[in-house]
């Protein structure tokens, strides 16, 4: 500790940007100054990408807070958080950094803001090693906003990489505290559904052929469901770049979203990514969990940070899961347990994740 800043490792566990976004969220909501070390320490290039700088100044943005070491490369930062206030916040990648991102490491902090706030937010839509934008509208938004509360989000342009390019905006009312969840029942598979997308240079063909294969793949697990995966083509003045993909969601009785997805890239086969994607939806319905392996990090900071005890049945727990909630206890006085559940069916691999959360108000409100 220097005087009260919290010092946070940067290099451990998932030891990438997760623990940013965490950290400096939680940070800009409990007004605890923080320094980060080691930033991204063990990656090949250490150190912020413009992804993590452009979500680092949102949240300075947001609050009016300081930030030192804020450039690219640097391992090392402090932040000293203000005021969370509302209005409008522009956060650029200039690159095809996650949008989804952006949005991860802001909406915590604007639920607790003083008046509402529409972020735009701009790079890449659909870009490897992140949430899709579809995955976010179609599975994060209607899971999360159990919570409470409520998010629009227009997705203006879709940018791919290299060139980024898209633009999203989110508006957002603050809330006075938010509401546990209970998703523990997984009910049974009620639909099939998703859209396998081309932009630019690529022909609607390629849609067609992963949403086939996609179709095929499930089919073989699962036969007496009506699958819909629409093959779209991007509008031009909609899109920026060349750029492919697929997301697939399966809705269940208790209206759980669970969901596989897969981007295309030059000299991948459309039948591939289709296969892909379809591959690890079917995965995330094996292990009888409520959420798929990319929602459950995303729900750890909400649970920490709302009033009463949450409850999620998962699969098992990712490093991403792991990370988000050693340093969501390092900053709040929130507890998390896990545990095996007691299944009637010892071969599925589920986990209860429980939360007693801080219960965070919003002294605006």
């Amino acid at each position: 500790m220097d005087g009260d800043r919290v010092e946070i490792d940067g290099g451990i566990m998932e030891g990438g940007g997760q623990i940013l976004r965490v950290s400096t969220a939680l940070s800009c909501l409990l007004g605890l100054p923080l320094r980060v070390r080691r930033i991204r320490a063990g990656r090949s290039q250490p150190g912020l990408r413009p992804q993590h700088l452009s979500g680092l100044e949102i949240i300075r943005d947001l609050c009016d807070g300081k930030l030192n070491g804020g450039e690219i490369g640097s391992t090392e930062i402090t932040f000293t958080p203000g005021k969370i206030k509302g209005g409008t916040h522009v956060a650029d990648t200039k690159t095809a950094g996650s949008v989804c991102l952006l949005m991860q490491v802001a909406m915590p902090c604007v639920l607790f803001a003083a008046s509402p706030s529409e972020l735009h937010l701009k790079g890449g839509t659909n870009a490897e090693m992140a949430p899709q934008i579809d995955y976010t509208v179609m599975v994060f938004k209607p899971i999360v906003e159990k919570f409470n509360f409520t998010f629009n989000c227009d997705i203006k342009r879709r940018g791919y990489y290299p060139q980024g390019g898209g633009e999203v905006v989110v508006q957002m009312s603050p809330v006075k505290e938010l509401s546990p969840i209970n998703l523990t029942e997984r009910g049974t598979v009620t639909k099939i559904y998703g859209r396998a997308f081309v932009a630019g240079a690529l022909p609607i063909k390629l849609a067609k052929d992963m949403s086939a294969a996609a179709v095929r793949c499930i089919r073989r697990e699962i036969r007496d469901l009506y699958i819909n995966i629409q093959p779209v083509r991007e509008p031009d003045d909609q899109a920026i770049g060349t750029g492919s993909g697929i997301i697939i969601i399966a809705e269940t009785s208790t209206g759980c979203l669970l969901a596989g997805s897969s981007l295309g890239k030059r000299g991948k086969n459309s039948d591939k990514v289709g296969i892909e994607a379809a591959e690890k939806l079917l995965q995330n319905l094996k292990h009888g969990g409520t959420v798929d392996d990319s929602l459950q990090d995303q729900l750890i900071i909400f649970m920490a940070l709302a009033k009463g005890v949450s409850r999620v049945k998962s699969g098992p727990i990712t490093l991403h899961t792991q990370t988000a909630i050693h340093f969501a206890e390092q900053l709040t006085k929130a507890k998390f347990t896990v545990t095996k559940s007691e299944e009637e069916d010892p071969s599925n691999d589920t986990y209860i994740i429980e939360c007693q959360g801080m219960g965070m108000i919003n002294p605006n409100l």
